[in-house]
């Protein structure tokens, strides 16, 4: 069943700048206790990847969402996202299907870094790139990705605090990147890569485990929308 959750318009969402906003905002994802803030900062942190250069592109796309809600248009999306969220569990992967409050839905997919890497190292184990390509397989190529790294908080070895920070960031940026390439490689479109982007140390959840993880938020994208009004009428 699809969690729905209401999150801020995209639009809305654009004024939101930089890492810091998007770190924010995904801590408050995982730790509202209500449902809408959950949701409303799941859509911040879309809404600050696509602040960079993608802010007119960004608006564009949450309006011309917010024209096939509610219609034929909307539960074709809809079953699209449910195919990318199986594609993500059948990969041993996390798989969280959202709905803004336009009623459009779309995934956030977590791979836990354990099962992707090795310990400080941003090479892909082989399992994760069979995982990694049992989930490109089950995408569409009219589905935009945007991923995002985080690493845990635990110190670099005879490293300062601030040295581990700078260190972590490098690391989570580098394992989102790894997840990108191979994606890549294993068929999803490069035009379908909006942002990659490594948020560094994160301490979200109870486990270091927990917060050392690669967050693939899977979105409708303008040709996905205008397919499904097309094929509405």
């Amino acid at each position: 069943m699809k969690t729905k959750i209401t999150a801020l318009l995209l639009s809305a969402a654009l004024v939101l700048s930089g890492c810091q906003a998007i770190q924010n905002a995904s801590n408050k994802a995982k730790l509202g206790t209500g449902i809408g803030v959950g949701g409303a900062a799941v859509g911040a942190v879309l809404g600050a990847l696509l602040g960079g250069s993608n802010k007119g592109k960004g608006a564009a796309i949450g309006g011309a969402i917010g024209a096939v809600a509610g219609t034929t248009a909307g539960l074709i999306i809809g079953n699209k996202m449910d195919k990318a969220k199986k594609a993500a569990e059948l990969a041993n992967a996390e798989a969280e299907v959202y709905q803004n409050e336009q009623g459009y839905d779309y995934v956030k997919v977590t791979f836990p870094s354990g099962l992707l890497f090795g310990t400080g190292k941003d090479a892909l184990t082989a399992a994760a790139k069979q995982d990694l390509a049992t989930f490109a397989n089950g995408l569409t190529s009219d589905m935009d990705l945007y991923i995002v790294g985080f690493s845990d908080t635990q110190k670099f070895k005879g490293r300062t605090a601030s040295e581990s920070k700078v260190l972590n960031k490098e690391l989570s940026e580098k394992r989102a990147k790894s997840v990108g390439n191979y994606l890549a490689t294993a068929g999803v479109p490069s035009k379908r890569f909006k942002a990659i982007e490594g948020m560094g140390e994160d301490s979200t959840y109870p486990t270091l485990e927990q917060n050392r993880r690669v967050e693939v938020y899977v979105y409708p994208s303008e040709d996905m929308i205008e397919a499904a009004q097309k094929a509405a009428k």
